[in-house]
């Protein structure tokens, strides 16, 4: 009987100053990650920076046998949140000692970031000329400190290809979920979703966590009329119609909405509209003709452009890719 294939290996680089539950994130998605046959398709290993003791924002201390040296092992480098270095956080400059690390990365790792791990990645150079996000809190010092990356502020998690980075803190669960689901298929990454109780696809991007002013108990919200849309995106939706909803003149309900979600109406419908195709793309057998009816596009060239634009693929090569079983 053939021995299974080699997992693939992730190595988590700890840092002084790292967020527990963000370290834990690799270890609990990729950990549970196995074949039909139960053979583990990921071995997850964590390193510091030597072995040892390692400080975490909690009260208690990690220990963590393996050094930087294990990055030169990894298929897979994940960095978590945490890492308080002034340099980095004031003036984007890796220190010496996790610069010497980080040179253990072999050319072609696959890079991800949890939360502002981020900023490692950023002052390593291995995001310029990328597209990246990180905690809304901290966008607007990402772009400043690294003005050649493009930090997109409203996403939960930016994959571009090889260098993969997540919003804030539960972000990081939607970024593993993603490279399991980008790597074994829809099906396992749900059972993952399943198993760790939490939602395979989370709708909208961090705009909707950011810390926006309280509205008066008496002022409207969007609320109603963002669920009754959410029950007919296979419909035409007007503005005027989701503002009588509210019963607010459509300009108040314009800008009462992009409060509440960071994003104009048409966007966010059509952002809608995008996750429901996604869904039915992996768990139907329906047509993208029938899918571009069903999600609200009217016509597949309409779902193309509107999914490519999304997804950076179109919805043939969506469900080719998803559909497939690890």
């Amino acid at each position: 009987m053939p021995a299974p294939p080699r997992a693939h290996r992730v190595v988590v680089l700890a840092l002084d100053g790292v967020v527990p539950f963000e370290l834990g994130i690799p270890a609990r998605i990729f950990g549970l990650t196995r074949t039909a046959g139960g053979d583990p398709l990921y071995e997850v290993l964590t390193c510091a920076l030597a072995p040892g003791r390692v400080r975490t924002q909690a009260d208690f201390e990690v220990h963590v046998e393996h050094g930087a040296q294990a990055l030169a092992t990894a298929d897979t480098v994940v960095v978590p949140a945490g890492y308080d270095h002034p340099s980095l956080f004031e003036e984007g400059v890796l220190p010496a000692e996790l610069a010497r690390a980080l040179a253990h990365i072999r050319p072609g790792t696959r890079l991800m970031s949890i939360c502002t791990g981020s900023f490692v990645l950023g002052a390593a150079g291995f995001l310029d000329g990328r597209r990246a996000t990180t905690h809304w809190s901290r966008t607007d010092l990402m772009q400043r400190l690294y003005p050649q990356v493009r930090v997109d502020p409203d996403v939960l998690y930016v994959d571009d290809g090889d260098v993969l980075t997540s919003a804030g803190v539960a972000a990081g669960i939607d970024l593993c979920l993603h490279v399991v689901r980008r790597d074994h298929g829809s099906a396992v990454a749900n059972d993952i979703a399943r198993r760790t109780v939490v939602p395979p696809h989370r709708d909208g991007g961090q705009a909707q966590y950011v810390s926006r002013p309280v509205p008066e108990p008496s002022a409207a919200t969007t609320t109603a009329a963002r669920a009754w849309a959410l029950t007919r995106l296979h419909e035409p939706l007007r503005l005027r119609d989701l503002a009588e909803l509210e019963s607010m003149s459509v300009r108040t309900f314009t800008r009462r909405f992009r409060e509440e979600t960071g994003m104009s109406p048409g966007r966010w419908i059509a952002r809608q509209r995008v996750e429901r195709a996604r869904h039915l793309l992996e768990s139907s057998e329906l047509s993208v003709d029938q899918v571009a009816r069903d999600a609200g596009f009217g016509t597949a060239a309409s779902l193309r452009q509107h999914f490519q634009a999304a997804t950076g693929v179109a919805p043939t090569a969506y469900r080719r890719t998803f559909r497939a079983v690890g």
